[in-house]
């Protein structure tokens, strides 16, 4: 008997040993935003304000149930909070942000469900702008952030969040409209890890596997995953049995388990639906749910996320990119989208010219609030995920709405401009000669042309008042407009310089650039522009004259059939500044080129423009003569080189798309000691060589810009996504610059190029009257590491009173601690989130600041000067 009872001990053992322990099973309810996809903006705000007061209820009516039966519910987005803000009274509102405090309502950081592959860096944070608002009011914290329903997802996106403050997020795929095939998508890796961008930041991942077919739906991986039939009968029933699927997902004993955790989340209801009204049942199936072996609890999302942060604080890592899909349907609008990209470009020197006015007149913006806010929203909104509208809200409505959006980006930042760079004219004192000041927005003193609206009646003569020495100036003519173009030396950083116009003949200068033949030289370039508008021949003349084109291609090749069909080239503007030339042709379709070259520049400057619609996918293609390079492009927020992770690059090895590369700032292919970088504002987007959905042609020197089209058929109907004939636009405009470096690549280099090619220093009258300044030169700021760029500075959210906001990028590839030196000494400063909410006290030290970043890290300061 006691034999016996010894075996029995011996077995209860065993299986206790080996015995899965408790389940904790998480039912997060929310409903999918299809934000004007499914209905348009007043419908949308109508159901968000209705859904909250009814969920509001069913917390409120459940406050008393067990903690895991209690009703919770998770918006789709912070533009939820922001419709019940302006819908509801202030009492209500608050009833909401307690319901926040409590976490029972939960929300992300981002406004609506975005794609984010064709965003620049800092559209991505404006976007997110209104809750760090809310944190800040109501000292609270946004620790979510979700990229849903497009199957591709950045790798630079990770660190941004997490500098927003964020610590989780989840991705569900869509079942339909991929470029991939079902299979493809379904196997994945990690379905829990460290989503990390390169600096070493990271949020903790849920990206389950989604396995599902044509006409079927699979919940799990997907967007609404606690929903296991699109026209529900029974809820109850069908979110048990979504309960019973993610306990045996949760396997933790099988030799083929494909997720060995026992802590499991389905999250999600709403589907496509405009409203749902849905609690009890989440309530019911998870008390149903629960039993000895497992714990279902009814989830705001967080408290999953918290579970597995303890439980698991080992998880994988990934860094890797997916590429785009989704994303890439913005350029079905291209010329409206870049001018969205255009816009963010020009608020870093509005910004930072009103941060200087700032500083002397706080309140001088202030009747553009409004519009700020309005543009943030606007950037939150641009790049929402039903850019496919192939749904219930047609094409052309869709694409008034994308306009609107466009338009209140423009508004702000043109309004903006204009009165800080008025205003910063009127803080310096005038004379008798006319006086205008160059400002430079970023952070290195530069030597760069200067374009002054002017039309000279008389000779004239231009002297930099800071040394009295008579500058280099041409007369120019740009869109019909008169300039007066300068070689403005040394501006200082973030600061400017005051120039005057003097009566008399300007000393005697030669070309910027000579033409002989066919051909424009400088002490930089030799190059020839076809009459198409393709650069047939280019050679960098201090590399002894290598060539830079790809035999048998060319550079800025629209397409065409021959590349000498066009009117014959001409120069258009030509003096001891700078030279360009024009090619005007109409092969493949009306488009005008234009090429400069500067006297004491490595830059080659390349506008280009379209003057007819389009409805074919049309690129603008660089073909170069490289061998072995590797090409290294800005996604957002990182660095990234175009290689799968298998050979040391940044793209996944499986469930990406290689096809279509994020195209910010600039893409560089280098060879070991001499490269080229490519600058550009207006695409989105381009191809390596014939890189296609699943081959990433990695080793090519060709690299297409994707100048606007719709790219992708569904493979289910054949349908196109997108919006249709570029929406009938006739006017797009393409700004590129190349520089040909005789080094290895340095992303800081690369970067530098192209900030200064697309931040032009910015010129206005001085204006100023008798307590204006007197100075002929000043700078706001400076950091002795010229490998940390300012990346934008800004008065506080809140105004000038809460400090200067300011951004810094380190391209080193390690930690630094430059120094920080302002034109005042810095009494107070903080390490914020990037959405402005304060995170960490500094100290600085005889008013100067030493920061402290990571390799490769973004991270955002607040500074109160004296």
């Amino acid at each position: 008997m006691k034999h016996n009872v010894f075996l029995f001990l011996i077995f209860s053992v065993t299986l206790a040993l080996h015995a899965q322990p408790v389940k904790r099973l998480y039912i997060a309810n929310d409903d999918h935003t299809d934000y004007m996809w499914t209905a348009n903006e007043a419908a949308y705000d109508s159901a968000f304000v209705q859904m909250l007061d009814f969920y509001l209820h069913q917390i409120d009516s459940t406050k008393n149930n067990p903690p895991d039966f209690q009703a919770r519910y998770n918006c789709d987005g912070s533009y939820w909070l922001r419709a019940y803000q302006k819908y509801r009274s202030p009492a209500q509102f608050n009833r909401l942000i307690a319901a926040i405090r409590s976490g029972h309502l939960s929300s992300p950081l981002n406004s609506l469900v975005s794609t984010y592959g064709a965003q620049p860096t800092e559209a991505v944070l404006r976007g997110m702008y209104y809750a760090g608002q809310l944190e800040r009011e109501h000292k609270l914290r946004f620790t979510l952030a979700t990229a849903m329903e497009n199957n591709t997802i950045p790798l630079g996106l990770s660190s941004l969040w997490a500098g927003s403050g964020a610590k989780y997020s989840w991705k569900g795929i869509g079942g339909y409209g991929s470029q991939m095939t079902y299979e493809y998508r379904s196997n994945r890796r990690n379905q829990l890890y460290r989503y990390a961008g390169l600096d070493g930041s990271s949020v903790l991942m849920k990206w389950y596997n989604y396995n599902g077919k044509p006409n079927a739906h699979t919940p799990l991986g997907g967007y609404a995953e606690c929903r296991l039939i699109i026209k529900s009968k029974d809820a109850v029933k069908e979110i048990g049995q979504i309960v019973d699927e993610l306990d045996a997902f949760c396997d933790t004993l099988s030799p083929q388990s494909t997720h060995r955790f026992n802590v499991g989340g389905a999250f999600g209801w709403g589907h496509d639906d405009l409203a749902t009204f849905i609690s009890n049942p989440f309530i019911q199936a998870a008390q149903n749910g629960t039993n000895a072996n497992r714990k279902v609890r009814v989830s705001n999302e967080e408290d999953f996320f918290q579970d597995v942060a303890r439980t698991y604080p080992n998880l994988p890592t990934e860094s890797l990119s997916y590429g785009n899909e989704w994303d890439l349907y913005c350029a079905s609008m291209n010329e409206t989208t870049a001018q969205v990209r255009r816009s963010l470009e020009k608020l870093r020197s509005a910004e930072a010219m009103a941060s200087i006015v700032a500083l002397n007149n706080p309140n001088f913006a202030a009747s553009l609030n409004h519009a700020r806010q309005q543009a943030w929203e606007a950037l939150g909104f641009y790049w929402e995920h039903n850019w496919t509208a192939d749904g219930p809200v047609t094409r052309p409505i869709r694409a008034e709405w994308q306009i609107k959006l466009q338009k209140q980006l423009a508004n702000y930042v043109d309004s903006l401009f204009a009165l800080s760079s008025a205003s910063l004219g009127k803080q310096i004192k005038k004379s008798a000669n006319p006086r205008f000041y160059v400002f430079n927005p970023l952070s290195w003193a530069r030597d760069d042309v200067a374009d002054l609206p002017y039309d000279a009646s008389e000779a004239i003569k231009v002297i930099d008042l800071s040394n009295q020495r008579e500058v280099s100036h041409q007369m120019i003519v740009k869109g019909g407009q008169s300039f007066l173009r300068i070689e403005a030396k040394d501006i200082p950083s973030l600061g400017y310089k005051v120039f005057e116009i003097r009566k008399g003949l300007a000393s005697s200068r030669p070309l910027a650039a000579t033409l002989a033949g066919e051909y424009l030289s400088n002490d930089y370039y030799k190059l020839r522009l076809s009459p198409s508008g393709a650069i047939t021949e280019c050679y960098d003349r201090r590399a002894g004259d290598k060539a830079l084109v790809m035999p048998g291609k060319s550079l800025n090749d629209l397409g065409a059939s021959q590349l000498n069909s066009g009117n014959p080239v001409v120069i258009e503007n030509a003096g001891p500044v700078s030279v360009t030339l024009k090619a005007v042709s109409t092969d493949p379709i009306l488009h005008t080129v234009r090429v400069t070259l500067y006297a004491n520049s490595p830059r080659i400057e390349v506008e280009d423009s379209i003057q007819a619609n389009f409805k074919d996918v049309k690129t603008w293609s660089f073909a170069f003569d490289l061998k072995n390079q590797v090409t290294r492009h800005e996604e957002l927020g990182a660095v990234l080189t175009v290689k799968k992770e298998t050979r040391g690059g940044h793209y996944a090895a499986q469930n990406a798309r290689y096809d279509w590369q994020t195209f910010n700032h600039f893409a560089d292919l280098s060879e070991s000691d001499y490269g080229i970088t490519l600058s550009n504002l207006d695409c989105s987007f381009f191809k390596l060589g014939e890189s296609s959905v699943d081959s990433l042609w990695e080793n090519s020197a060709e690299l297409h810009a994707l100048a606007g089209g719709q790219v992708d058929r569904k493979r289910e109907d054949k349908g196109m996504m997108g919006i249709f004939n570029q929406n009938g636009q006739s006017a797009f405009l393409y700004q590129f610059a190349l520089s040909a470096h005789q080094s290895a690549f340095d992303p800081g280099t690369a970067m530098k190029f192209a900030l200064a090619h697309q931040n032009p220093l910015v010129t206005a009258w001085v204006d100023g009257g008798k307590t204006g300044s007197s100075a002929h030169n000043f700078s706001l700021i400076s950091v002795d590491d010229p490998n940390v760029l300012l990346w934008s500075v800004k008065p506080a959210e809140e105004g000038i009173q809460g400090g200067l906001i300011t951004r810094f990028w380190n391209f080193n590839a390690t930690a630094v601690s430059p120094k920080l030196q302002l034109s005042k000494p810095i009494r107070q400063a903080w390490h914020t989130s990037h959405v402005e909410t304060n995170e960490v006290a500094l100290s600085p030290v005889k008013g100067i600041l030493k920061l402290d970043l990571t390799g490769q890290q973004l991270k955002t300061y607040r500074l109160m000067l004296k």
